[in-house]
């Protein structure tokens, strides 16, 4: 009789199998263009105020990954929309948080830290003269978000600072509005 071969039950904390997060970062340690992303959305007027978003497709190391996802996006009736869907503003905060919450999650769990609750609120302020061209000195965008995080789990506070000091090292949405990102636009008149 030969010995029976059992793989072993993957590591999963916080629902994330960590082993498989252990052996991506391996991977991309060894063959750094692998981890090389890229993103790619298409955005069209839908009438009024309203885009929707399509998600087609991302890369991951040079290979097309196909994604199908649309992002229905509107403003308030108080800023000219219908008011049907969350507005860019607030996308662009949600896009934040989601982002810093995988980090948390991730962070947690290869720490073998298990989370019971986690939640991240973001406000910032846009002055209106900026955005409608009434006052060219006032800022059109936010120039503060403060944001709270909330987190409870397994962890001592020392780990959940080090964690949270981890996510502000590591997001690519926290990098992403916390510095400056060059735009390329490009004008197509068809």
């Amino acid at each position: 009789m030969g010995a029976s071969t059992k793989t072993a039950d993957p590591t999963v904390v916080n629902s994330i199998n960590v082993d498989d997060l252990f052996a991506l970062i391996d991977h991309v340690k060894r063959e750094p263009g692998k981890g090389k992303t890229n993103w790619h959305v298409i955005t069209t007027w839908q009438g009024q105020t309203r885009s929707r978003a399509e998600i087609e497709r991302y890369e991951l190391g040079g290979e097309k990954v196909p994604r199908r996802f649309s992002i229905d996006i509107d403003e308030p009736r108080e800023l000219g929309g219908s008011n049907k869907f969350a507005n860019p503003q607030e996308h662009l905060i949600a896009a934040l948080n989601a982002c810093m919450t995988v980090g948390y999650v991730a962070q947690c769990a290869v720490r073998g830290i298990t989370l019971a609750s986690l939640s991240i609120e973001t406000d910032g302020e846009i002055d209106l003269r900026g955005f409608l061209g009434i006052d060219p000195a006032v800022p059109p965008g936010y120039e503060t978000l403060s944001y709270t995080v909330r987190i409870k789990g397994s962890g001592t506070k020392e780990q959940f600072a080090e964690v949270h000091e981890a996510v502000m090292a590591t997001s690519p949405n926290f990098y992403n509005l916390s510095r400056a990102v060059a735009l390329k636009p490009a004008l197509i008149v068809e």
